[in-house]
């Protein structure tokens, strides 16, 4: 059981079901939550719902001036901050036929809000000796797909950005890594399927190697253990919580060889 009693976790993002996830398992570990996000109806739920160690700061990312807000709201509520979690982003992606508006939007939204999240809050983590942020990449960043630009795009970048931020902040005694989930039951995710996990699970089956989507509940443990003291060695990383997304190629699970001999 990873102790995280006294610490205090921003989830930018934090209303939707990844980041809903995210904050239960920060409380269960004895953190204390601020959840950013621009849906105040679902963030004042979830907040009503994880109870007093959850603040809800309704928070967009694409603004300067929330990101300051919510950061100075959350050093008043709880009193610091000592994790960033970049969850928030935009599935705006018209693929090839994106506008430049649509460019802009996507990459102003998904890397350059949590970009500029963590430039704002990492001194507040520096007067409490060190802190952790978690970027959201993705299975998209690494692979090519259809009808996926933006989002791809993005991203890929967030991977980079990641490695560069780990560099440039280590001294500080801040670690920076990201996870890349697979498909995930996530807002997108259910509202595709209609909210049918087992349809959806059906369709991921034959290019996860778990045979099913990463449920919410496993990106967020991944997430915990990334700041907490067990995982202090790494820094920079990309964790792959993809159920195997990654580790197979387009052959999938099957054993193509015997078709060459039928």
């Amino acid at each position: 059981m990873i102790d995280l009693s006294q610490k205090i976790a921003v989830v930018s993002g934090g209303a939707t079901l990844i980041g809903e996830k995210i904050a239960e398992a920060f409380v269960n570990s004895g953190a204390k939550v601020i959840v950013a996000d621009i849906n105040d109806e679902d963030g004042n739920k979830l907040a009503d719902k994880l109870g007093d160690n959850v603040h809800f700061i309704k928070t967009d990312i694409t603004s300067d001036e929330n990101i300051d807000s919510c950061i100075s709201e959350s050093i008043a509520h709880f009193g610091g901050i000592d994790f960033l979690i970049n969850v928030a982003c935009t599935y705006l992606d018209n693929g090839a036929d994106s506008s430049r508006d649509e460019w802009l939007t996507a990459l102003n939204t998904n890397v350059i809000g949590a970009a500029i999240f963590t430039q704002k809050v990492t001194p507040q983590m520096k007067k409490r000796g060190g802190g952790a942020v978690v970027n959201f990449g993705s299975i998209s960043g690494k692979r090519a797909q259809p009808g996926r630009m933006l989002y791809a795009t993005s991203k890929a970048a967030i991977l980079g950005m990641t490695r560069n931020q780990a560099l440039l902040l280590a001294e500080d005694n801040i670690r920076i890594n990201s996870v890349s989930p697979g498909w995930t039951w996530s807002n997108v995710i259910r509202d595709f399927s209609g909210n049918n996990r087992e349809k959806a699970d059906g369709v991921a089956e034959p290019f996860h190697l778990n045979s099913r989507l990463v449920d919410a509940e496993e990106v967020a443990s991944s997430v915990v253990f990334l700041c907490s003291d067990a995982a202090s060695g790494i820094n920079g990383t990309d964790l792959a919580v993809d159920g195997g997304y990654t580790a197979i190629g387009p052959e999938q699970k099957t054993d193509r060889l015997p078709e060459l001999a039928s």
